[in-house]
This record gives structure tokens, C-alpha cells and sequence, in this order.
């Protein structure tokens, strides 16, 4: 089956080609030092936190707000307690915050609380104080320096800024150090290099900033596909902003360990990468031929890989299931996977070792953890394969809230690498 060995080199070609400039990133930080920042201006913020029965976790999010080392006076907390049906609301009120009750049962999902909330605030503060809003979700925890760092970046002049994605629950197993790992990848080997390069950084998810102006010539939080954050982002590259990295601004999340929650987040952030290509895919390759490396950069990271891995599965199941129906050759088809599944398994292996090496003392797990989870890394990403194609091919994809239950403070996600279990 000569024909198989040939599909899977060419996909593998053009995997290289896609991603080869990724390789570059990995030495401008060696290359390129970072710029001196600028004096600091003292901003006036508005954290906006979206919350959906997350009563176990939201209190230490707004402790973690209210212990910055920025002036407290300049900094106000807002949240969306949306559907809920807990102690959300109250309990988010009684650590200091300012709390708006949202019931909508056909408009779900983080983009329309954050619209709501914004025009709630809008509402109650008609003479709009703040320079900037922050984001984050309700599970996560910030460095005592998070706002202090990320408005230095902000006084450089970068308008939208995201910080560094860290772990509350990297030992938990090999999902959660999965995830992990790939975000701590994406910070440091990837809007690390993007910022020194003076290319755009990503928004992924949560912990990020953008500016009252930015929020305005949006015309307001208008994104509501399934990923709105990859929509923010590239609605904002494909305008022309740039968007800054603070790598000393650290936050930290909670991620799934179960794989059927994870199997259904990350089916819906395909299909939500379906939605922004179809919305901005026009938009990126014309500020692809405009030479926009930042609208190509965006591009790789939304479409081929999936298309690739797609083509790759339907075409090995294929070859394996005539091979076996007419008797010819197999065990050659069976060859073939297993050399592109080693192959895929190496370089992600290599990424993932690379990431725990630089970050090492940011993984806040006993070393052997550390060790054993670099290993079961190309496996976590491996599960990818089905939930990209269920992704693509599934139809009713909806945005489906994500249980945290992590409660932990500064202290106790810091002594998870003193734990032996």
C-alpha cells in the first residue's frame, strides 16, 4: 500500500511547511531581548468576571484581586452571576464584588455575559472611569503583582494585553497537566516570541486586558461564537491592533481532569475554530496577501491543523479497511500509522519537554510529576484526533459550563509542589 505511505508523507509535508516557522519562535527569545518598558501610568480598571454556579471557586478569585499591590482604589471587580443556580451571587458580593444577576436561557454563554455586564456597568456608571477592563473566569487565582505587571505593558502602548497562563492543578493527572502544559507552551514559546518579534500575541480564553477605546471601536463585546476569544483576537488582528504579552503577569486556572468534560471543550472549541474561520476567514487571507504575518500566524492556528489531522484519519481508516477487505498488505497500512502516529509522538513529546524544562519552576508539582506527565503529554494531544473530528462533523455544538471545584488560595497552589501524592 504504497498509496497510504504517500498520503501520510505529503500531510506530514505540508504539517512542516504550515508550522515550521513556530520552530523559529523557539529562538527569538534568545535572539531578540525585550524592550525597557516605559514610565507606568496609573490606569483605572474594571475586572469583568463571567460566573455560572461557581460558588466553590469565585471567592478566592476576588481574595486574589483584593491582595494586588496596584492602589486598590483603581481597580473595581464586576460579576456576571449568569443563570445561576447557587450562592454565586451573594457569595461573590460578600468578598467585595459588584454583582449583576443575568437569567437568558437562549443567549448562553460567556460572550453575552460579558456584553451584559458591560452594559450594566455602562448603565451604573454613565461617565465611564475606566481606562481598561480585565477578564478573567471565575476559577482562577492571580499573582499578587498580576495588575501592576500587566499595566506596565499597557503603559507601552499595547491596548489589548495578555499574561501568562499558569495551573492550580497541574499533578492532578495527565488531562489536567495536558492542558497544562500546552497553555504554558502557548505563553512562553509563543506570544513570548511573538511580542519580541513585534508581531500580535493571542487572547486565549482568560486573563486578558483591552482598552476602553479598543472596547469602542468594537462597538462594544460583540463576540459571540463559541470561542470568543479567538474571535476577539482575530477581529482585532485582521483590524490592524496589535496585541501585547506580559509574561510577568501570572494567572492560574483549573483544569478539567475527566476526559469526557475535556472530550466536549475542546469538540466545542473546533467547531467554534469552524465559526471564526467562516466569519474571518475572507478577512485573515486578505491581510495574508497584504503581507500581515500576524493574520497568517492566526490563520495556522485556527484551520490546517485540523484539516490535516482530519484528512489523516479518513485516509488511514480508508486504506486499512480496503487493505483488510482485499487482502493487500495490511500489515504495510498498519506500518504506516504507527510511524506517523511515533512521529507525531516525538515532536509532541519534544514540545511538551521543552515546556516543562523552561518552566520548571513554575509547575507547581513534585518533580516526578513533572517528569511522568512530559510523558503522557503526546497522549493527552493525541486525544485531540476525535475531538477534532467530532468538532468538524457534529452538528449541535453548544457552549456547556465546565464544573470548578478547585478552591484553592496563592499559598496551597504553591505547596502543590511539596505534595508527594
Amino acid at each position: 500500500m504504497d498509496t497510504i505511505n504517500m498520503i501520510n508523507y505529503v500531510l506530514l509535508v505540508v504539517f512542516f511547511i504550515c508550522y515550521a516557522y513556530q520552530a523559529v519562535y523557539i529562538l527569538i527569545p534568545f535572539i531578540i531581548k525585550p524592550k525597557p518598558h516605559k514610565e507606568a501610568v496609573m490606569h483605572r480598571f474594571a475586572v469583568l468576571i463571567s460566573a455560572r454556579n461557581e460558588q466553590a471557586v469565585i471567592g478566592k478569585l476576588i481574595d486574589s484581586i483584593k491582595r494586588q499591590s496596584y492602589p486598590a482604589e483603581l481597580v473595581s471587580v464586576f460579576v456576571c452571576a449568569d443563570n445561576c443556580t447557587d450562592e454565586t451571587a451573594r457569595i461573590a458580593a460578600e468578598h467585595g464584588a459588584e454583582v449583576f444577576e443575568r437569567f437568558n436561557a437562549e443567549q448562553v454563554g460567556k460572550g453575552y455575559a460579558l456584553s451584559y455586564l458591560l452594559g450594566r456597568i455602562d448603565a451604573e456608571y454613565p461617565e465611564r472611569p475606566f481606562d481598561a477592563y480585565f477578564v478573567f473566569d471565575a476559577d482562577n487565582v492571580l499573582e499578587p503583582d498580576y495588575i501592576e505587571q500587566m499595566n506596565r505593558t499597557y503603559s507601552d502602548g499595547y491596548e489589548i494585553v495578555t499574561g501568562f497562563r499558569n495551573s492550580k492543578n497541574f499533578g492532578d493527572n495527565w488531562i489536567s497537566s495536558g492542558y497544562a502544559l500546552w497553555f504554558m507552551r502557548e505563553s512562553s514559546w509563543l506570544n513570548r516570541s511573538r511580542m519580541r518579534a513585534g508581531t500580535s500575541c493571542a487572547v486565549s480564553g482568560t486573563g486578558f486586558m483591552f482598552s476602553r477605546r479598543v472596547l469602542d471601536e468594537c462597538g462594544g463585546w460583540n463576540f459571540f461564537l463559541l470561542t470568543e476569544d479567538i474571535e476577539f483576537t482575530i477581529s482585532c488582528i485582521t483590524a490592524g491592533r496589535r496585541i501585547g504579552y506580559c509574561g510577568e503577569a501570572v494567572l492560574y486556572d483549573e483544569q478539567p481532569t475527566k476526559l469526557g468534560q475535556s472530550f466536549r471543550q475542546r469538540k466545542r472549541w473546533t467547531k467554534g475554530y469552524v465559526q471564526v474561520f467562516m466569519k474571518y476567514g475572507g478577512a485573515m487571507l486578505r491581510g495574508i496577501f497584504k503581507g500581515s504575518f500576524a493574520c497568517y500566524d492566526m490563520f495556522m492556528n485556527i484551520l490546517p491543523a485540523a484539516v490535516v489531522t482530519v484528512l489523516a484519519v479518513f485516509a488511514n481508516i480508508g486504506g486499512f479497511a480496503y487493505a483488510i477487505l482485499t487482502h493487500q498488505g495490511a500489515s504495510v497500512v498498519l506500518a504506516s500509522v504507527l510511524g506517523l502516529l511515533n512521529s507525531m509522538y516525538l515532536t509532541v513529546f519534544a514540545i511538551g519537554a521543552l515546556t516543562t524544562a523552561s518552566e520548571w519552576r513554575r509547575i507547581y508539582a513534585p518533580a516526578w510529576k513533572k517528569i511522568v506527565f512530559t510523558l503522557t503529554f503526546p497522549l493527552f494531544m493525541l486525544t485531540y484526533i476525535p475531538c477534532t473530528v467530532a468538532g468538524l462533523f457534529s452538528r449541535d455544538v453548544s457552549w456547556k459550563p465546565i464544573e470548578h471545584t478547585r478552591a484553592a488560595s496563592l499559598a496551597e497552589i504553591r505547596a502543590g509542589e511539596r505534595r508527594t501524592a
